[in-house]
């Protein structure tokens, strides 16, 4: 049995790896840390058996500290971050804050509570990254391995780059027992309203323009969450310790390509159940008009990265990983979740018309 922090746990990695970790490890505990800024939602973990939420700062190192000592934790799963590149172009300082020295603030409390009181207690610091740190790819280019250098290119990419590094230097130094995953896009339930995939699929269902970047041809590796979920379990089984693991899924495509495969995936279900134009009036499907015609190409934002690409080799080597999903049953599957979840994301996007 094992005690777990899942910071950022209300998130939306966080609260997909907390619902497939109870799932797979029924008889651990979770306390779920999370700030509840606007992108943590108390109701991505509702009704879950055995999961404490505890809203509070990962930058507070004493509230760390005490849940490490309250609930003897052996392990902490560190999804906490600021994660949307548009927003750390405009506010870069959150980022800073809460990705690197929020970082630093879970590592203190793992070392003092694991080390340096003398518990020689088994543990875990596992911490969640991004490809964004390796920078970006020319067409040809390999894709990033686990040895790429780091180029990041935004803010958000460079703060994320500092907690990496960091993670890296407790391991070295104290013999903190740590690894750290660096995953592609990911997509799925609980996915915030302001990344492409559900900002897309909401904004035709309202009939509202979907803006593409530039020419629509950077390109990104598309991962289902629950196959990072996965990905990540097998780290923490069986991953060696200190060592880095990417983990991807297999799907680099086209932005514009991921836009017209939900286009396409709306408009087939809208011509499959009819119930959907009387929720959903305003979308063009609903009035037997294709999705596409809301595409709309708008300025490229500031440093956009033109290409990511991921080597899974090391994991699936090492560990036996494999996506089970493929971009268009992934993308089949969240969407059916959004069709059903309304309740879910209604709230959300009132709330965010309200602050706009």
């Amino acid at each position: 049995m094992a005690n777990l922090i899942v910071t950022g746990g209300a998130g939306f990695i966080g609260a997909n790896f907390v619902h497939h970790w109870r799932r797979v490890s029924p008889q651990d505990s979770i306390v779920v840390l999370d700030a509840l800024t606007y992108a943590g939602n108390p109701a991505n973990i509702d009704g879950l058996d055995g999961v404490e939420l505890v809203e509070g700062d990962i930058c507070d190192t004493a509230l760390v500290s005490r849940l490490i000592d309250d609930h003897a934790i052996d392990t902490i799963v560190h999804f906490a971050a600021e994660s949307h590149v548009d927003r750390s172009i405009t506010g870069p300082d959150a980022f800073v804050t809460t990705n690197v020295v929020g970082t630093h603030s879970l590592l203190k409390a793992a070392k003092a509570a694991w080390l340096d009181r003398g518990t020689g207690m088994p543990h875990r610091f596992h911490h969640v990254s991004t490809d964004e740190v390796y920078g970006s790819l020319e067409p040809n280019d390999p894709a990033f391995s686990e040895t790429t250098p780091y180029q990041p290119n935004s803010p958000y990419s460079a703060s994320k780059a500092g907690s990496d590094h960091l993670v890296r230097a407790y391991h070295h130094t104290y013999g903190l027992e740590t690894t750290t995953s660096n995953c592609s896009n990911n997509y799925g339930p609980y996915q915030f309203p302001e990344k492409l995939i559900p900002l897309f699929t909401l904004n035709a269902l309202s009939g509202k323009p979907l803006p593409i970047y530039g020419d629509g041809m950077n390109v990104r590796d598309w991962l289902h969450v629950e196959d990072h979920c996965q990905g990540i379990e097998l780290i923490l089984r069986n991953g060696r310790i200190g060592e880095t693991y990417n983990v991807g899924g297999g799907q680099e495509l086209p932005n514009i390509q991921v836009v017209e495969e939900i286009c396409r995936g709306i408009d087939a279900a809208f011509a499959a159940d009819p119930s959907l134009a009387q929720r959903f009036p305003n979308a063009p499907a609903a009035q037997g008009r294709p999705t596409a015609e809301l595409k709309t190409y708008v300025t490229d934002r500031k440093g956009h990265d033109r290409r990511y690409a991921i080597d899974e080799t090391k994991i699936r080597g090492e560990l036996g990983y494999e996506p089970a999903r493929d971009f268009p049953q992934g993308f089949a599957e969240t969407l059916a979740w959004y069709l059903a979840n309304e309740g879910w994301w209604q709230p959300l996007v009132a709330r965010a018309a309200l602050a706009a």
